[in-house]
């Protein structure tokens, strides 16, 4: 009889409550789902949260999404992203006058005679319009992509935002290798219509999102060319002696070209891809 009361009482009980008798009873099965659910969430939550805490270092930390988050250079120009791939790219050409570091990067857009001597980072307006860096940022030379502020030095600075970098050639490869490799990728990547552009190849969608834009070039002389006809992007990477590695990709052609012997005083844009 006791045994009976017992488990009565373990199954069954009785609490008063606001005056009525309420049933105290086990969960149903779909109540312990629900419950399993949210906690399940919870844990979730709680894991996300520590993982972006691991590969953040801004404080407050917050976790950062390619193709929704901007990302600010140390002159606090935002810049919107985009990720292709598993690469995460800058939408717009770099317009920075610094270092991340805080160091200058001079400006020698005056300097046409003596352009050509340059061997350390510089930047340059086309033609010395300043109207045009909204729209198509400064035009840096090779030396300034790779950081040398110092003539000779082996101790490399970075023009892009921290925990960014200017691509090296091998990762431009890659990036026209996702877009279908270099006869196509240009009209993947150049952004459509002809407010900057004077023309559009017939494959031109910017259906990576890369949105390239003409900023035309400096060449080793100290001249200007190719303004809304002409995107030039620079590399980190070395050609020998005196070149570097570029991407070329033009109006009127759907493809991307790597051109071989352009020395390292051509200005051109930048776009920084993140570590």
């Amino acid at each position: 009889m006791k045994k009976i009361i017992v488990a009565a009482i373990g199954l069954f009980s009785l609490a008063a409550l606001n005056g009525q008798a309420v049933e105290q009873r086990l969960p149903v099965a779909e109540e312990i789902s629900n419950r399993r659910t949210s906690f399940n969430m919870e844990e979730i939550k709680v894991r996300w949260k520590k993982a972006a805490l691991e590969n953040c270092t801004g404080v407050p930390c917050v976790a950062f999404t390619c193709g929704f988050n901007t990302v600010a250079d140390i002159d606090g120009n935002t810049y919107n992203t985009v990720l292709i791939g598993t690469q995460c790219w800058t939408k717009s050409n770099l317009k920075v006058t610094k270092y991340n570091d805080g160091t200058a990067i001079p400006d020698e857009t005056a300097n046409t005679a003596g352009w050509a001597g340059l061997t350390t980072g510089a930047r340059s307006d086309y033609t010395g319009a300043t109207s045009y860096i909204p729209t198509y940022g400064y035009l840096y030379n090779w030396y300034a992509a790779k950081g040398v502020s110092t003539s000779g030095s082996t101790t490399y600075k970075n023009i892009c935002p921290t925990g960014w970098h200017v691509p090296t050639d091998a990762e431009w490869t890659a990036l026209v290798t996702q877009l279908g490799g270099a006869s196509v990728a240009g009209g993947k990547m150049k952004s459509t219509g002809t407010a900057n552009w004077v023309g559009q190849s017939a494959g031109t969608d910017n259906s990576s999102g890369f949105s390239a834009l003409p900023g035309g070039a400096r060449d080793g002389l100290g001249g200007f060319a190719g303004i809304g006809t002409i995107a030039w992007f620079l590399s980190a990477t070395e050609n020998g002696g005196f070149d570097a590695w570029h991407r070329e990709l033009t109006f009127i052609a759907d493809n991307v070209n790597r051109p071989t012997n352009i020395n390292k005083t051509l200005a051109a844009s930048v776009r920084c891809l993140k570590d």
